[in-house]
């Protein structure tokens, strides 16, 4: 199966999945008409505000599952600095402990290395599950450098649940502004799944200020 996709940085990218997107074994099942969010991440490691974002969609938006989308490499980060995936993915199911949870390595098993071929890999497989794509307000502030940022949206809904200091930043970024008219309001989040593409919604809420970052420098430190 090949999937192509459309960049803002050239030509058309495509990607093959062998066999087609039937044939893939995701290592989860889900059902037509489920409401599913998609998580996706380097995870590197994974931590309280990355449990927050989860949470705080699973809820708002009424969904049935989260999906963890444990990336094999986040494309704009250094390798260096990534743990290895079996790592971050323990990482992360101390912190999705909740049944609605699913913690997936899906991209490693589909050799899949970005956003857009993820996504209708699991929409071909998935036919009838309304899929909803979950990031953090810091991610939709560089979103438009992701490859196909521009497909992601017009592919499923979007949920960006508010992360600190990225706030102010990511609601004038250029993903926001571009995509303006297709803002829902908080207050509708819950009816975000059934929307058709593009459609997306800011939520608000008590914030989590862990980061990967801080601690990935701590632990530097204690090395030391």
């Amino acid at each position: 199966m090949i999937l192509s996709r459309h960049s803002p940085f050239g030509g058309p990218v495509r990607a093959t999945l062998k066999g087609g997107a039937a044939a893939l074994r995701p290592g989860f099942h889900l059902e037509p008409g489920m409401r599913v969010g998609l998580y996706g991440g380097s995870f590197n490691p994974a931590h309280d505000g990355h449990a927050h974002v989860a949470e705080t969609a699973r809820k708002r938006l009424g969904l049935d599952r989260v999906i963890w989308l444990v990336s094999p490499q986040n494309p704009l980060k250094s390798s260096r600095d990534t743990a290895p995936l079996a790592e971050r993915m323990a990482g992360v199911r101390r912190r999705a402990r909740d049944r609605g949870m699913i913690v997936s390595d899906v991209e490693t098993r589909m050799g899949s290395q970005y956003t857009i071929d993820t996504v209708r890999a699991l929409k071909a497989r998935f036919p009838g599950v309304k899929f909803v794509w979950i990031m953090g307000a810091d991610s939709l502030a560089t979103f438009h450098r992701w490859r196909g940022w521009t497909q992601i949206m017009r592919e499923l809904p979007v949920a960006v649940i508010s992360r600190p200091w990225a706030s102010l930043r990511s609601r004038f970024s250029p993903t926001a502004r571009r995509f303006a008219a297709a803002r829902r309001p908080a207050a509708e989040a819950a009816l975000l799944p059934d929307q058709m593409a593009p459609a997306w919604v800011y939520l608000h809420g008590p914030l989590n200020f862990a980061s990967s970052t801080a601690l990935r420098e701590g632990r530097r430190k204690r090395k030391k």
